[in-house]
C-alpha cells in the first residue's frame, strides 16, 4: 500500500515540479524580456533631449514621486542603468560624496552616502564616500561605484550595503590582494559577464581589474602620463583614463581623457587608438578630434556612446560604430543649457556619466549643469524646434531643468566675500567685468564677450581660493604655460595664472598645491601640471601665480552660462559712480547702418516710411576707487518712449523701459552675441582699437542666455513729437543722468 501511494505521489509531484519550473521559467523570460532578439542599434538616430532629474542648481535634495525636477545635484558625474527594477543610479560628488537613485516613478532618494565626506563602510547613510565618479550594475543589481577621493572601488547591494571590494585607501599603485591594492583616483569602473570588474585608474595611468579570485592586476598602461599603442604591460601608454566599458567581444574601450582619445584594450593584450571620422548628416568624412571624452557606454551590438566635455569647451554626445570608428553627434554643441530635438539645438555642459536606458534611449550626467538628462530617440518628421515627446521608458520625464541664476545665497555668503588676492579682505581694482566686448589680436575688435571680472594683481602674486569648493573634472585645468593658463574649482574659475607654480616656473613649497601632480619630462623639467578631480581647495588656499597678463581672471558659474561675479559681496568693493552716456551718445540708424542726422529745432527728425531703426548707445561705466581713466562695461540698457513732456508713457509698450541688455549671464560661446550687443566701433585698447568705446546695440536683446536681432518698428506710432530716454545702468543701481534723453519729431 505504501509502495502504491509512493508511486501515485511522485507520478503526481513530479510533472508538479516539471511544470512551475517552465511555467517559473517562462516568467522570467518574459518578465526581463529575454524571448526578445535585442533590435540592432540605429547609427545616427535623432536624438530628443529632454531634463530627467534636477532643478539647474548645486546642492543634495531628494523628491518624491514625479517631482524629479525639484531634486538637486550637487556634481553628477557617473550613471548606470539597472533595467531588472528600472532605477537609474547617479554617482553625485561635489557636497553630496552619496550614490542616489531616481526611480521609474520620477522620485529622487539618496541609497548611500550623503551625511559626510570620508570613508565608511555600512548601510545607507553610515556609509561614507570622497568623491564617487564612474558607477556600474551588474547582473544581480549590485552596485560598484569608483571612490576617487578614498582611492578604493566600493561594492553596493540593492538593498545599500556599503562594502570596500578593493583598495586599502592610499593613493598609489600596487596589484596583489585587493585589500592590499592601491589605486591612484580611480575614475571609471566596468563589469564584464562573468563579474570582473575593470578599473580607469585615472592618476596611475593604468587599466587594471578586480578578476573573480580577489585579485588585482594590471592589464595596460606602463604607467606614466603619455600616449603610446602597442603591447599593452610592455609599451602601452594612457594620460588620465576616465571611463571604461566592455564590448561584446570582451575588449575593453577607455575614454583616455588627457589625450583626447578612444583607446581599445584587445583579448590579446594589445592597445590601440580608435581613429573616429565624422559620419555628420551627409556623410562627413573628417577627422573627430575630442576635447575630453570623459564618459562611455557600449550597446549588445557593439556601438560606443562616447560624452566629451572639458572645462572651458564643447559638451557633446557622440555614436561611434563598433567596426571602425564613424563617428556621428547625436546632441550638443558649445557649452551651455538647452533641451529640445537636433543636435545643434541641445546643449550640455561638462556631460559626464552615460547609461544605455530603454528601447535605445541614454541617460546622461550634465555635470556642470548639476542635471541628468535623457536622450530619446524621435520621429525624423519632428520638427527642430518641437519639444521632444515623451520617453517610451518606465522612467518619467519632468518638467524641471534650465540653469537657475547664480547668486550669493547660492554660493551660501553673505557679505565681504573675498577676493582671488592678498588681502582677500581688501578692496582690490576691477579692471573689466562681464559682457565688455573683447577682440582678438587677428584684428577682430568683436570676437567675444567678457565672461567674468578681472581683478588687477602684480607678476607673480599668488592666487587664491575664493570659495570652499572641490575640482569637479578629471581635467580641471588647462593651458600650461599660455597666457590664458586657468584652473575650474567647482563653481569658479580662475585665469591667467602659473596653476600650481611660482613665478620661477617652479612647484609651489610645501602642501600649499598638494592637490596637483607634476608631469616631467625628460629632463626633469615641469611639462604639465594635473589638479586632480576631488581635490579640494579652501578660500585662501593657493592655485598659483599671476602670469603676464598682470590680473587674475574671475569667472564664476558653469562654461557656456557664466553669471555676472559682481552679484557676490566683494569685500570692501563700492559703486557709487553712476554710468555716463557720451554727449550725442544715442544714435538712430536705419537698416543700412546710416545714422539719422537730419533735425528741426533740436530734434531729431524720424520718418515713418523709413523703415525699421537701430539705437546705438555710447556709454560707459566707473566704480568707487578705480582710476578715472578706467572704462568698465554697462550691466542693463533698456529704453522707453515718452510724450514730448519726458514724463508720460507715448504708447502701449513702453509703460515701463523697454529691457534689451541686461548681463545677468552670457548667451551661449558660439552665438553672434557680441556682434548683437555691441555696434562695429566697439572695442578695447588692448586689441588694437584706438580707444576704449563701448557702443551697445539698444534695440537687440542679450539677456538671460539669450542672444536676438530686434529693431524699432517706427510705422507702428503716430506722428507727434515725443522723447526717446535711454535706461544705463550699473549692477549697484545707479543709473545714466545726463545724455540719455534725444528729443525727436515722428512725420
Amino acid at each position: 500500500m505504501g509502495s502504491r501511494a509512493s508511486r501515485a505521489f511522485k507520478f503526481f509531484l513530479l510533472p508538479t515540479l516539471v511544470f512551475l519550473t517552465v511555467a517559473g521559467a517562462a516568467f522570467v523570460i518574459y518578465r526581463y524580456g529575454l524571448w526578445r532578439k535585442p533590435e540592432l542599434t540605429k547609427f545616427g538616430w535623432q536624438a530628443g533631449v529632454s531634463t530627467l532629474a534636477g532643478d539647474g542648481a548645486p546642492g543634495h535634495v531628494d523628491a518624491p514621486a514625479s517631482g524629479a525636477g525639484q531634486a538637486r545635484f550637487a556634481d553628477p558625474f557617473g550613471v548606470a542603468f539597472d533595467e531588472r527594477n528600472g532605477n537609474l543610479y547617479v554617482a553625485d560628488a561635489g557636497e553630496s560624496n552619496s550614490i542616489r537613485v531616481v526611480t521609474k516613478e520620477g522620485a529622487v532618494r539618496t541609497l548611500a552616502g550623503g551625511s559626510r565626506e570620508g570613508f565608511a563602510d555600512g548601510a545607507g547613510a553610515e556609509a561614507a564616500f570622497h568623491t564617487p565618479s564612474g558607477i556600474a550594475v551588474d547582473a544581480g543589481g549590485n552596485i560598484y561605484v569608483a571612490d576617487t577621493g578614498n582611492n578604493r572601488i566600493r561594492r553596493i547591494t540593492p538593498d545599500g550595503m556599503v562594502t570596500t571590494l578593493a583598495g586599502d585607501g592610499g593613493a598609489g599603485y600596487r596589484d596583489g590582494p585587493a585589500v592590499a591594492a592601491q589605486f591612484d583616483g580611480p575614475l571609471g569602473v566596468a563589469i564584464d559577464p562573468a563579474g570582473n570588474v575593470y578599473v580607469a585608474d585615472a592618476y596611475n595611468d593604468r587599466v587594471r581589474v578586480i578578476g573573480m579570485d580577489g585579485e588585482v592586476r594590471t592589464l595596460a598602461g606602463i604607467g606614466g602620463a603619455g600616449y603610446a599603442d602597442g603591447d599593452a604591460l610592455l609599451a602601452a601608454r594612457f594620460d588620465t583614463p576616465s571611463a571604461i566599458a566592455v564590448a561584446p567581444n570582451n575588449e575593453l574601450i577607455v575614454a583616455d581623457t588627457g589625450n583626447r582619445l578612444l583607446r581599445k584594450v584587445s583579448n590579446g593584450g594589445q592597445v590601440s587608438t580608435i581613429e573616429l571620422t565624422d559620419a555628420g548628416e551627409s556623410g562627413g568624412g573628417g577627422r573627430v578630434s575630442l576635447s575630453a571624452p570623459i564618459g562611455l557606454a557600449v550597446t549588445h551590438d557593439g556601438f560606443i556612446y562616447v560624452t566629451e566635455g572639458s572645462s572651458g569647451g564643447a559638451g557633446r554626445v557622440w555614436q561611434v560604430t563598433p567596426e571602425g570608428g564613424r563617428a556621428y553627434r547625436l546632441a550638443g554643441g558649445s557649452a551651455g543649457f538647452a533641451d529640445g530635438d537636433g543636435r545643434d539645438a541641445v546643449r550640455f555642459n561638462q556631460p559626464a556619466g552615460v547609461a544605455i536606458g530603454p528601447n535605445g534611449s541614454l541617460f546622461v550626467a550634465d555635470g556642470a549643469n548639476y542635471l541628468v538628462r535623457q536622450l530619446v530617440p524621435v520621429t525624423e518628421s519632428v520638427s527642430e524646434a518641437s519639444p521632444p515627446p515623451s520617453p517610451p521608458s518606465p522612467l518619467s520625464s519632468t518638467t524641471g531643468g534650465g540653469v537657475p541664476r547664480l547668486s550669493a545665497e547660492i554660493v551660501g555668503v553673505a557679505k565681504d566675500f573675498p577676493w582671488p588676492v592678498a588681502p582677500q579682505a581688501r578692496r582690490h581694482e576691477v579692471v573689466a567685468t562681464l559682457g565688455e566686448v573683447r577682440g582678438s589680436y587677428d584684428g577682430e575688435s568683436r570676437h567675444h564677450l567678457h565672461s567674468g571680472i578681472d581683478v588687477q594683481a602684480a607678476y607673480g602674486a599668488t592666487v587664491l581660493a575664493v570659495h570652499n569648493e572641490k575640482v569637479t573634472s578629471p581635467v580641471s585645468n588647462w593651458g600650461f604655460g599660455n597666457l590664458n593658463e586657468g584652473v575650474r574649482v567647482g563653481l569658479f574659475s580662475y585665469i591667467h595664472l602659473k596653476v600650481g607654480r611660482d613665478r620661477q616656473d617652479e612647484p609651489l613649497e610645501g602642501d600649499q598645491f598638494s592637490a596637483a601632480t607634476i608631469v616631467r619630462d625628460g629632463e626633469g623639467k615641469i611639462a604639465r601640471v594635473r589638479v586632480r578631480r576631488g581635490a579640494r581647495f579652501r578660500v585662501g588656499d593657493a592655485l598659483g601665480t599671476v602670469n603676464r597678463m598682470y590680473h587674475v581672471h574671475l569667472n564664476f558659474g558653469p562654461p557656456g552660462a557664466e553669471a555676472n561675479p559682481l552679484v557676490l559681496p566683494f569685500a570692501g568693493f563700492a559703486d557709487s559712480i553712476a554710468p555716463r552716456i557720451e554727449r550725442g551718445g544715442v544714435q538712430f540708424r536705419d537698416q543700412s547702418g546710416a545714422r539719422l542726422t537730419e533735425a528741426h529745432g533740436g530734434k531729431l527728425i524720424v520718418r515713418r516710411g523709413g523703415g525699421p531703426l537701430r539705437i546705438v548707445v555710447d556709454a560707459y561705466d566707473q566704480v568707487d576707487g578705480n582710476s578715472a581713466r578706467r572704462r568698465l562695461g554697462l550691466y542693463r540698457l533698456g529704453y522707453q518712449l515718452l510724450h514730448a513732456d519726458g514724463t508720460t508713457p507715448a504708447a502701449p509698450g513702453f509703460d515701463a523701459p523697454q529691457p534689451r541688455i541686461l548681463f545677468d549671464r552670457l548667451p551661449p560661446s558660439d552665438s553672434d552675441a557680441v556682434k548683437i550687443a555691441y555696434a562695429d566701433e566697439s572695442g578695447i585698447t588692448v586689441y588694437g582699437s584706438a580707444a576704449t568705446r563701448f557702443l551697445y546695440e539698444g534695440t537687440n536683446v542679450v539677456r538671460g542666455g539669450e542672444a536676438r536681432v530686434a529693431w524699432w518698428d517706427v510705422s507702428l506710432m503716430p506722428p507727434g513729437e515725443y522723447v526717446l530716454r535711454v535706461f544705463a545702468a550699473d549692477l549697484a543701481g545707479n543709473f545714466a543722468a545726463e545724455n540719455r534723453d534725444v528729443p525727436l519729431v515722428i512725420e
